[in-house]
């Protein structure tokens, strides 16, 4: 399909033609939320711990005699069920990574991609080019009504770029071999230069053929 091409200034340069089968297919988005749970369970640090009974360093002699008291038996201070105790079934320090089929993680990605441009918020710009002023190109992203967005680069991107977009509120800059479907949908609007979508094209067709052909 045919989708504008533009400058970051909103002046039109031509028209570029992108996959239908990476940003026109159907989304899946059962398929989007596994791996948006997938990528944010990796983030998570699992260092969450508590003291068990066996952490705890308590008197271990008896408080009070074993019969007479009408109390419960107790034989030591750190038990679970007293004050200052150690916790039962609490959190240990572990990893709350899963495996996720490649399959998936590619169809998801494909999937955020056209919902984007199903949702007409997919924008091509030709290069990323600044003068490195937040202010300048935040009157550049109010002539394009964005408020919210993800940029995805090719790597040839100046820094002067980055560092005026730095400034600007929800708004985040990645790598096309960065390209997620957590940043994708967590912004409203997204940039893509006309470089970062042919190499993402390359890259998630080489990536479906090769699967075909293990898969064969």
């Amino acid at each position: 399909m045919k989708i504008n091409l533009i400058k970051l200034d909103g002046k039109k340069v031509g028209d570029i033609n992108i996959d239908d089968n990476i940003f026109n297919i159907e989304p899946r988005v059962d398929l989007m939320s596994r791996v948006v749970n997938w990528q944010l369970s990796k983030r998570r640090v699992g260092s969450h711990s508590v003291l068990s009974r066996s952490d705890i360093s308590l008197t271990k002699s008896k408080a009070f005699k074993q019969k007479g008291t009408g109390r419960a038996r107790r034989g030591a201070n750190s038990v679970v069920q007293f004050r200052g105790g150690g916790v039962v079934h609490g959190p240990v320090v572990r990893s709350h990574e899963h495996k996720l089929n490649k399959k998936i993680r590619k169809l998801g990605l494909k999937s955020a991609l056209s919902t984007k441009t199903k949702e007409n918020n997919l924008i091509i710009i030709d290069k990323l080019d600044s003068d490195g002023k937040t202010s300048s190109l935040k009157k550049h992203f109010d002539k394009l009504k964005i408020n919210s967005c993800c940029v995805i680069q090719d790597g040839s991107s100046s820094s002067e770029f980055t560092k005026a977009i730095s400034n600007i509120p929800n708004s985040k800059v990645i790598s096309q071999i960065g390209a997620n479907v957590y940043d994708i949908l967590k912004y409203n609007k997204l940039l893509i230069t006309k470089d970062a979508v042919k190499m993402l094209e390359e890259r998630l067709i080489w990536t479906l053929a090769k699967l075909k052909i293990c898969t064969a």
